[in-house]
């Protein structure tokens, strides 16, 4: 059980605290709900510029990390394709600079020419080392381009290509910050060794008269459904092939998802899962084999993955069936290896492992915390959510979701 409070400010700043005794240190987190979905076609990877530019300086602040360090408090952020969150630490007797540092740039940037050509080319190196020099980097670009047509999805939260990162201008920077990064459009959350009086009277001090603002509204259309199977073969510098086929899956919150979080842990989650079992370890096909979800707030996509020890024809033609018949067990389509009441707990008793444990940290309950005000949720009914599952749900939900007739298979081969 997490023991929370939550208050707002007039500006519409919603705001989650945790009182924990226990540590010396606070953590601030502020999530705003703005990611790659929101961004133009023909610039993409903005957002996740955006997340390096929020360090660059702010209205009265110059230099964000040389404040941080002098509180002896460190910081980082990540963005996704949903959200972007930024996250600090440091003693509890100094909570009032971390909000006077995020206040301040939740205010304004300093939008200068200098700050955005140094944090630009910070971006693109990025890019480079991450998705176009690094073996497999590139994979994401090719597998949502594969699934997705029209929706933002299409593009990794980095971006589409470099050229959108290399013309972005000091105006394109003023008009995304200002319909997006706004008082009513996040979510900041404060844990650590602070009381409920002290963070409200601090929050209310720096971010009170922040002025709300007017959020751009999202004006793309929901993905068209998939209604005949996709493949796609590409050929880079990589030492082993690998097969994914992905399946279309419900959003964050939308009936499916929960069940589809478990049948991938079925899938592929520890030694003892049926992907390692029956692939790694009884086959010289592969040599791993996973299973995920990517975890988004709107339709997303299960996928199934496959790394190989052989590059011929004959090895990814029976290694893509052997990976699907797996995934295909767990439907009603087959009945040689039903979903046991066994494996659906202990895939439930996984989660409620990971999610408690990971929580104890303040900074982690922070992040959390963060989340579930986002998405309207109270985070205790997230582990009770899970447990509710059954194998007849799961089955239900396998046969539903793990449909050939939708699938998308990348193959991605050694030149």
């Amino acid at each position: 059980m997490i023991n929370y409070s939550r208050f707002s400010l007039d500006n519409g700043l919603r705001v989650i605290h945790n009182y924990d005794p226990s540590t010396a240190m606070v953590a601030v987190n502020l999530l705003y709900n703005v990611g790659s979905r929101d961004e133009d076609p023909s610039m993409t990877g903005i957002a996740h510029l955006f997340e390096h530019l929020m360090f660059a300086g702010s209205a009265n602040i110059p230099d964000f990390d040389a404040e941080m360090e002098r509180a002896g408090g460190v910081n980082n952020a990540w963005t996704s394709n949903d959200f972007t969150n930024f996250y600090d630490v440091a003693p509890m007797q100094n909570l009032e600079t971390l909000l006077w540092l995020e206040s301040d740039r939740m205010l304004a940037l300093s939008f200068s020419d200098k700050a955005l050509e140094i944090q630009r080319n910070v971006v693109i190196e990025e890019f480079k080392q991450t998705h176009l020099n690094r073996p497999y980097g590139d994979m994401s670009h090719y597998l949502r381009a594969l699934i997705y047509k029209s929706h933002p999805y299409r593009y990794p939260a980095i971006g589409k290509e470099i050229s959108h990162i290399e013309k972005v201008t000091e105006q394109d920077i003023r008009d995304f910050f200002y319909s997006h990064y706004a008082p009513n459009n996040a979510v900041l959350s404060i844990c650590g060794n602070v009381t409920l009086d002290d963070a409200r009277r601090l929050v209310d001090k720096w971010f009170g008269d922040i002025p709300s603002r007017e959020i751009a509204a999202r004006r793309y259309k929901p993905e068209p459904p998939i209604t005949a199977p996709r493949r796609l073969e590409v050929r880079g510098k990589v030492p082993y092939p690998v097969i994914v086929i992905a399946f279309p899956m419900p959003g964050y919150g939308e009936k499916g998802y929960i069940e589809c979080d478990l049948l991938t842990d079925i899938l592929a989650s520890g030694h003892s899962s049926r992907l390692y079992r029956r692939l790694v370890m009884d086959s010289e096909l592969f040599s791993a084999a996973d299973s995920s979800i990517i975890g988004s707030e709107e339709p997303g996509f299960l996928m199934l993955k496959g790394t190989l020890n052989d590059n011929s024809d004959d090895t990814i033609r029976k290694a893509e069936e052997m990976l699907l018949a797996q995934a295909l067990e767990l439907t009603t389509l087959t009945t040689t290896s039903p979903i046991s009441l066994y494996e659906t707990q202990r895939a439930i008793n996984r989660f409620t492992s990971d999610f408690t444990f990971s929580n104890v940290n303040y900074l982690s309950r922070a992040q959390s915390l963060a989340l579930a005000e986002m998405h309207g949720e109270d985070i205790n009914s997230i582990v009770p959510a899970y447990a509710a599952m059954t194998p007849e749900r799961l089955t239900a939900t396998a046969t539903r979701i793990i449909n050939p007739s939708r699938s998308c298979t990348l193959i991605y081969r050694p030149e």
